[in-house]
């Protein structure tokens, strides 16, 4: 953990997760309220992964407390005031106003269910509609409206700096949160992207070409540039409108800006020379290319295989032996994607002599178990 003169902690996306994670699934399994908890301001550029961290962090609570959570996205730029506290309405006998209880309180306070109330572009958010935040963040309160016990709250934002739209907060609303910075890092999205099955040319791309994952610039004016969440929204192009990059660079542009899109439909070449990936698994093929774009792409359509395939660990023996004749880098990115198809499937690799004789060369043994 890094320290800036921000004064806060700086996390990647994934470390974020598991220290929040953490967290909430302990006061949860300990059969206590969430709000005894603070809540969270989540920092960073646009696109960097606030919002994917906040999906995790849910299915995270729910893998581990078996209880069922309910994520409310509230994007703060969006509302004012009223939108907030309700809107006024006479009661019964005409004597007094009351306020209709807006959507976003409509959540249930069933034991069996965790909610998460997520503020987003708080920062973007006129000082006016951060005002009305004061109480939901510190008192769990708007006016005459209270979250229930079992609700989680999180907020999240970009940092001034970004010079997206953004207004400074406020001391008394930010004393009220816990602050941190989420960084972009590589690593840990590359993590996120095995198992959130990103596209194989995505993954294959940003993994030749790290540097392309983050193509922010505060000082420059596109519209269109690389991020996590454009890649991300590149992926769905690739695995519902057409795998054919070519076919849609105009809107593989109009995300990641043009010269990005260049340069992954150029690499995509790749793709036209590689091994039969299906004679892989099936143990036919044996050569191994040397060129490190190829490797990469071959190593992204293996974990895209493998995903489909996870059930055939004869097959997965086989790409697993054929790993094996890679260089070293290559074989142990290979694994460790492996290990992240689905939770607990490593538990299934360490099944295969091949994967536990590969971890074990990899130097990703220690004390008898993969780490």
């Amino acid at each position: 953990m890094n320290e800036t003169n921000t004064n806060m902690p700086i996390l990647s996306v994934e470390r974020t997760i598991e220290h929040l994670s953490r967290a909430y699934c302990t006061v949860v399994k300990n059969g206590i309220s969430p709000k005894v908890l603070p809540s969270v301001m989540l920092w960073g550029p646009p696109g960097v992964g606030k919002s994917q961290a906040v999906r995790q962090i849910a299915r995270d609570i729910e893998r581990e407390t078996g209880k069922m959570v309910r994520v409310t996205d509230v994007r703060l730029l969006l509302f004012n005031p009223i939108d907030l506290r309700g809107i006024p309405t006479a009661n019964a006998d005409k004597t007094l106003a009351i306020w209709l209880k807006p959507q976003i309180f409509q959540m249930s306070d069933d034991e069996n269910v965790v909610n998460i109330l997520f503020l987003d572009e708080i920062s973007a958010a006129p000082q006016s509609v951060q005002a009305a935040a004061y109480q939901i963040t510190l008192d769990r309160v708007v006016g005459e409206h209270k979250l229930p016990d079992n609700c989680i709250v999180i907020a999240a934002g970009n940092r001034v700096t970004d010079k997206s739209v953004s207004f400074k907060m406020p001391k008394a609303l930010a004393n009220r949160l816990l602050h941190i910075e989420v960084e972009g890092s590589f690593e840990s999205w590359a993590n996120w992207a095995v198992k959130a099955g990103i596209h194989r040319k995505v993954l294959g791309f940003l993994s030749f070409r790290m540097d392309c994952l983050f193509g922010f610039d505060a000082t420059r004016d596109d519209l269109a540039f690389a991020t996590p969440r454009s890649w991300e929204m590149v992926s769905h192009l690739l695995c519902n409108v057409s795998e054919d990059e070519k076919e849609i660079f105009p809107l593989i542009a109009g995300l990641v800006g043009s010269a990005t899109a260049i340069e992954f439909r150029s690499w995509c070449k790749v793709y036209a020379s590689l091994p039969d990936i299906k004679g892989i698994f099936a143990g036919t093929v044996t050569d191994v290319p040397r060129a490190s774009d190829t490797l990469y792409a071959v190593v992204s359509s293996m974990i895209a295989y493998a995903r489909e395939h996870r059930d055939d660990l004869a097959a997965i023996g086989n790409s697993l032996h054929y790993a094996s004749k890679m260089p070293a880098d290559y074989t142990a990115l290979l694994l460790k994607s492996y290990a992240l198809l689905e939770e607990g499937y490593c538990e299934v690799l360490r099944k295969i002599p091949e994967y536990f004789d590969l971890a074990r060369e990899m130097g990703l043994v220690r004390n008898g178990r993969i780490r």
